[in-house]
């Protein structure tokens, strides 16, 4: 059985230490531990008075039984170094998976409720999905956008929940598309642009597989000055027209996202697949930065969380 106290006493220590300073940068969703002791392969974040943990599969072989009472006992630790009630610890086993896992059910309703991040708020769910509805780790990238937002027309392409979105119309874009092809999602984006009083006659929601969508913008003369894109690794979702595999699909996405934006563009394009290579001549702009170690919040020990690029048009 594994040593619970090295886990009990950093996490207990990272989290006075974290608890200080989202205060000081007016978050209540942060990460407090990450992969910190290698016995204890987790990551946990906190969402205002709740915990999320997650198990990383690291190929270990634990008998169900023993794993199970593994898990209550890191609950059971990471409540009373949080000083958090057990019910408001959620924890989860995020395993090797391809296709949409990111985005599954996990056979629980769970609890709606709002964290604050920048001065806007978002609506989590720490149980229904694999993920929560925010994306912790694009919380510099998010705050980029909105700097850059002022009179722009923008377009947010994969959007998951609309976060990029909340932020552009908060930096004043002059309106938006926001495309996603799950209902669910599209959803939960309104919702977010209700609650931080967005115009919803200048913020379009869209639901569509992003390269159908694509195409029929371009082929409708549509121009954006500024559009992220954060796609999945790998879909193969039925709703979509093929399979998605971003090492094998970004230079199409990349190049028909430059040809929809206005000249002196800007796209912020990221990727999440660890083993991810971009070749800048595969793309239509040789104005390529990789502003990937901007974009990594102070919170997150994992430095290669994602990959981010600002790609500008001519």
């Amino acid at each position: 059985m594994s040593d619970f106290s090295a886990f009990f006493n950093r996490l207990r220590k990272n989290a006075r230490h974290w608890a200080k300073w989202a205060r000081r940068q007016e978050v209540s969703c942060y990460r407090v531990y990450d992969r910190d002791v290698p016995e204890f392969p987790l990551a946990v974040d906190i969402y205002r008075d709740h915990a999320h943990l997650q198990e990383f599969d690291t190929g270990w072989q634990m008998p169900e039984e023993a794993h199970a009472q593994w898990v209550e006992s890191v609950r059971q630790n990471a409540a009373e170094a949080l000083e958090l009630p057990l019910q408001r610890v959620i924890y989860k086993l995020r395993a090797r998976q391809r296709g949409e896992s990111q985005y599954e059910k996990t056979g629980t309703t769970g609890e709606d409720f709002v964290v604050e991040e920048g001065g806007h708020r978002f609506i989590v769910n720490l149980t229904a999905y694999l993920d929560t509805g925010l994306f912790l780790d694009h919380r510099i990238t998010r705050r980029m956008v909105q700097e850059r937002a002022a009179g722009k027309r923008f377009l947010n392409l994969f959007a998951y929940t609309g976060s990029f979105t909340v932020y552009a119309a908060a930096g004043g874009a002059s309106g938006s598309v926001t495309v996603d092809m799950s209902n669910t999602y599209q959803d939960w984006s309104l919702r977010n642009f209700e609650l931080n009083g967005m115009d919803l006659k200048r913020h379009r929601l869209v639901r569509a597989d992003v390269f159908a969508y694509l195409d029929q913008a371009i082929a409708a003369g549509e121009k954006f000055d500024l559009i992220v894109m954060d796609p999945p690794s790998f879909s193969n979702s039925k709703k979509m027209q093929g399979v998605l595999d971003v090492q094998r699909d970004y230079p199409r996405l990349i190049n028909t996202c430059l040809e929809l934006l206005a000249p002196g563009g800007e796209l912020f394009f990221s990727t999440n697949l660890r083993s991810f290579r971009l070749d800048e001549s595969a793309l239509a702009s040789g104005q390529v930065r990789d502003i990937s170690s901007r974009t990594i919040p102070d919170d997150f020990r994992n430095k290669k969380i994602h990959y981010c690029w600002q790609i500008h048009k001519p």
